[in-house]
């Protein structure tokens, strides 16, 4: 019942997106060593075949290459974990790099942001500029609203 219940278990498994291929394949080889433990035979193919069917989408291309380049009836676990492992790295250098360069960018935008304020003054103190910003922050008085007659808003906002 044990053997049993391990098997289907290892059929139930699958990879879910926030998980790694090593994490993956750990889990599987976990249950298929429980299996072997209790007597009964359980082989790397029948690993390597379920790793290939279960990945989420995103290593389609990889599973692709390898179909066309390697025969994946003989291909061990070993070199299957490598490979894939290798795609998720990649992967995951690119997302760090396209954030940074996106952080790096905002800082940039964010300071130019804040060198056009300083310099808006052409020349003016700091106090100046301060006295400025206070009066940025105060409602601005606009004429009455020719549609409904109330002061505080442009026309073009009623």
């Amino acid at each position: 019942m044990q053997v049993l219940n391990l098997i289907r278990e290892f059929e139930l498994q699958r990879m879910k997106d926030s998980d790694t291929i090593k994490n993956y394949s750990d889990k599987l080889l976990s249950i298929a060593n429980k299996v072997r433990l209790l007597g009964s035979e359980f082989t790397d193919p029948r690993i390597v075949e379920k790793i290939l069917v279960k990945v989420p989408k995103r290593y389609e291309a990889t599973i692709t290459s390898l179909e066309n380049t390697k025969d994946l009836s003989k291909i061990s676990l070993a070199e299957l974990r490598n490979v894939l492992q290798a795609q998720e790295q990649r992967r995951l250098m690119r997302e760090n790099t396209t954030t940074k360069g996106a952080l790096a960018a905002k800082h940039q935008n964010m300071a130019k942001i804040q060198k056009k304020k300083d310099f808006e003054g052409n020349g003016a103190t700091t106090a100046s500029a301060s006295a400025k910003g206070k009066n940025e922050n105060q409602k601005k008085s606009y004429p009455p609203c020719k549609h409904c007659r109330k002061k505080g808003h442009p026309q073009f906002r009623c």
